[in-house]
């Protein structure tokens, strides 16, 4: 019966099992659509999808914000809107050093298309490249075989410290070159490469190509300014923005502006001071900036505050922005209010108060560089500059009627005034003004031109005094003019040589300006005397007392070795047209900037208003 039943009801039986089967799988159907429905949406329509994509072997979003070929209307623009997004994001992710240097180069071009009027990159840049003067003139291969030869020898003595520093040092800021590592100073915080920046256009000028394409990669990969440190404003001004703005007008190179300005920018916090004095120290990160504790209760340095005027001027001629002139030619106006005791500038300024401190008065270290500058300022804006002009002159006259003196034995030095009271001494850095007496003679009150010439050469001659009645034929920190002493040094914290340039400058300006062979000479004495006590087995250091004849190094390879004391010798050994006086004048870290021609500041001008 049951058997019967079922046989007998099966259809009707298995007509309803059939329409339950058929309900569930329609079901199961509809939630499987839903699903794949789902899934495949967020695959195409949910943002950040590229990983999802790929998997699946789909496309990737098209890099152009306006590609839409191939969708439906309006689905070009959604896409465009997401890209946006996304590059959005990515902007917002790029090292802040990769975005400041994007935004201060397209201020460039579009201040320099609004000076040369033009849309065409290409032109623009030619337009720039044409106002500076050219590194090389005709002829400038030494004529005579023993200054080819001593020049080739200069050559070999930089790629000697050169290589040594890219082998032990790389990327740090000196080479320690006994220790074979790296050296760094509490002069440039966490700022690093002070030796690449500064040697860039030594080696280019020499023509160290490949050296040059080293430093220059290092350049744009790895100079950093976003760091989080102290840095001295009057260092790091003459040596990294000096060093890349004359690499830029050397080659024309658009890195080296970009990174220039860039760093201009960063260091300009520090004249945000009651009176526009700069700070001697500022954090490249946070701008808060302050002066060396031991400078006369808190006083900015006379050295320090005079010596950015050349480089801040550039700043303002490749960037068209005036800001950077403005800052210093305010320091001009502080200064020239004030009064100064016997004509004479302290050494100290108080950046709070705009007072002098400490009546400290130094054509050496404190004080040098500031009058250096102000004849340069005025024969690197093509003698336009009357007010840098006249500031220097009547600081020369000042100068020579309470500093200059002469010794028992005849020699003539400029001594130190502290409050009246004159130091018999002369230091190392004040030789540089030798040179500078002989580049300011001729545009010198008719009847001091001859003097000052011969001011010059006088110092140039006590300052290789200096040198030769040393063990090493180097010469001291310092060397004093009183209690027996005619041109040494008399206490052991004098007696070191750490490379420094001044002496050779001297020489060589004096060469340039006169022609006579004896600088040559003393200039090649020089050089036999870095070979045979400075150079080590992995570069050249500095020397704790001259006259011993068996040195105690010091472990430095000092970086404006590099930059001056081989590039002024080099310089020396070769013919007037390199580096022509007329075209180009050297910074205090012998960088050379151009003359700013007269049609070019006058061009600026009209742009400006």
């Amino acid at each position: 019966m049951i058997r019967r039943l079922c046989s007998g009801s099966g259809l009707g039986l298995g007509s309803r099992f059939g329409g339950v089967r058929l309900s569930k799988r329609f079901v199961f159907l509809i939630l499987l659509s839903a699903l794949v429905t789902v899934c495949f949406g967020a695959i195409f329509f949910l943002p950040d999808s590229v990983r999802l994509r790929r998997f699946f072997l789909l496309p990737a979003e098209p890099d152009s914000a306006g590609s839409g070929v191939g969708l439906a209307p309006g689905a070009g623009a959604a896409a465009g809107s997401r890209h946006r997004q996304t590059e959005a994001r990515r902007r917002q992710e790029r090292p802040a050093k990769e975005s400041a240097s994007e935004q201060i180069r397209q201020e460039v071009t579009e201040r320099e298309r609004g000076r040369g009027g033009s849309e065409d990159g290409a032109e623009v840049l030619e337009a720039s490249k044409s106002r500076y003067p050219p590194l090389l003139e005709a002829g400038t291969e030494p004529a005579d075989q023993d200054a080819r030869s001593r020049r080739e020898k200069v050559k070999e003595m930089m790629k000697f410290a050169w290589d040594n520093y890219r082998q032990y040092a790389w990327g740090t800021n000196e080479l320690k070159p006994l220790s074979k590592s790296g050296h760094s100073s509490g002069l440039f915080g966490g700022l690093l490469g002070a030796t690449i920046v500064d040697s860039l256009d030594t080696l280019y000028i020499m023509g160290l190509q490949e050296e040059f394409r080293e430093a220059r990669e290092w350049v744009e990969s790895n100079l950093d300014f976003s760091v989080n440190g102290e840095v001295s404003v009057f260092e790091v001004t003459i040596r990294f923005v000096g060093g890349l703005l004359s690499a830029y007008y050397l080659t024309g190179d658009e890195l080296f502006k970009v990174k220039a300005i860039e760093l201009g920018e960063k260091l300009l916090p520090a004249f945000n001071t009651p009176t526009g004095i700069p700070w001697a120290l500022i954090n490249l990160r946070s701008g808060v900036g302050r002066n060396w504790g031991w400078a006369s209760g808190g006083s900015s340095i006379l050295a320090e505050l005079g010596t950015l005027h050349l480089e801040f001027v550039h700043l303002s001629e490749v960037s068209g922005n005036p800001k950077f002139t403005e800052k210093v030619m305010k320091i001009r106006k502080v200064l020239n209010r004030l009064e100064k005791p016997h004509g004479l500038y302290p050494n100290y300024l108080s950046p709070v108060t705009g007072h002098w401190g400490q009546h400290h008065v130094s054509i050496g270290g404190l004080g040098d560089s500031f009058y250096e500058y102000l004849i340069k300022a005025w024969l690197m804006s093509d003698k336009t500059d009357e007010e840098a002009k006249t500031m220097y002159y009547e600081a020369l006259q000042a100068i020579e009627a309470n500093l200059v003196r002469k010794s028992s034995s005849g020699l003539t030095y400029i001594a130190e005034w502290r409050g009246g009271i004159l130091d018999h001494k002369m230091g190392h850095l004040a030789c540089f003004s030798g040179g500078m007496l002989a580049m300011g003679a001729d545009d010198a009150p008719t009847d001091l031109s001859k003097h000052y010439m011969e001011l010059a050469a006088e110092i140039t001659i006590t300052c290789h005094e200096s040198y030769r009645r040393s063990a090493t034929r180097l010469g001291p920190e310092a060397f004093r003019f009183d209690g027996g002493a005619d041109a040494v040094a008399t206490r052991m914290n004098d007696k070191y040589y750490i490379l420094r340039p001044e002496v050779v400058e001297t020489f060589m300006h004096m060469w340039r300006f006169t022609h006579d062979p004896k600088y040559r000479e003393w200039g090649w004495e020089a050089v036999q005397a870095l070979e045979q006590h400075c150079r080590v087995g992995a570069g050249f250091s500095g020397i704790r007392d001259v006259y011993s004849t068996l040195p105690h190094h010091d472990d430095v390879q000092q970086s404006f070795f590099l930059a001056e004391t081989l590039k002024y010798l080099y310089v020396l050994f070769s013919e007037d047209e390199l580096l022509s006086p007329d075209h180009w004048v050297f910074n205090t870290e012998a960088h050379p900037l151009p003359v700013i021609q007269r049609n070019t500041q006058e061009q600026v001008i009209t742009n400006d208003q």
